[in-house]
């Protein structure tokens, strides 16, 4: 089935829209994010980023970079997320390729990683077909969800 496509803008985030991605985070997701988390996410400038269509934010991309003790950073994907009626229409493909083409930028960035519900089959896909490969599962990372545990998809960037 070719993907249907919508005519999307793109923007990151900043102070003045971070309400909004706070808000349809929290309409698409069963958790709640601490305001540090967000913080982060907009440190890491470009590599979080809203999708608007018609001046309707629609999706967003948070990602954090997490410093390792070698010295270089992971990207760590806290939340990718489109509102119900726009899914299947690629708006999440693109937010992530856009955030790890910025990753990817930085040459201290060797990898991207989002944790996934082990029985979110769609997102477990939906990650692979983006180059992530399944790695160890983590038993209880959600605390309020059931299943509880969730597995690791991760993404080598550095060349």
């Amino acid at each position: 089935m070719a993907k249907r496509e919508l005519a999307v803008s793109f923007d990151i985030v900043r102070e003045k829209n971070l309400e909004q991605l706070k808000l349809l985070n929290s309409v698409i997701f069963p958790i709640k994010y601490a305001d540090e988390v967000y913080r982060q996410c907009m440190a890491c400038g470009d590599l979080t980023q809203l999708a608007f269509h018609n001046d309707i934010l629609v999706g967003a991309i948070a990602v954090r970079c997490e410093r390792q003790p070698n010295g270089k950073a992971k990207a760590y994907i806290a939340t990718l997320g489109v509102l119900a009626p726009y899914r299947n229409f690629a708006i999440g493909a693109k937010l992530l390729q856009r955030s790890l083409a910025s990753a990817q930028q930085d040459p201290n960035i060797e990898e991207a990683y989002v944790h996934v519900q082990v029985d979110n089959e769609d997102a477990i896909r939906f990650y692979q077909r983006h180059g992530f490969e399944k790695g160890e599962v983590v038993k209880d990372y959600y605390k309020k969800l059931s299943p509880p545990d969730a597995v690791i998809m991760s993404k080598k960037l550095a060349a």
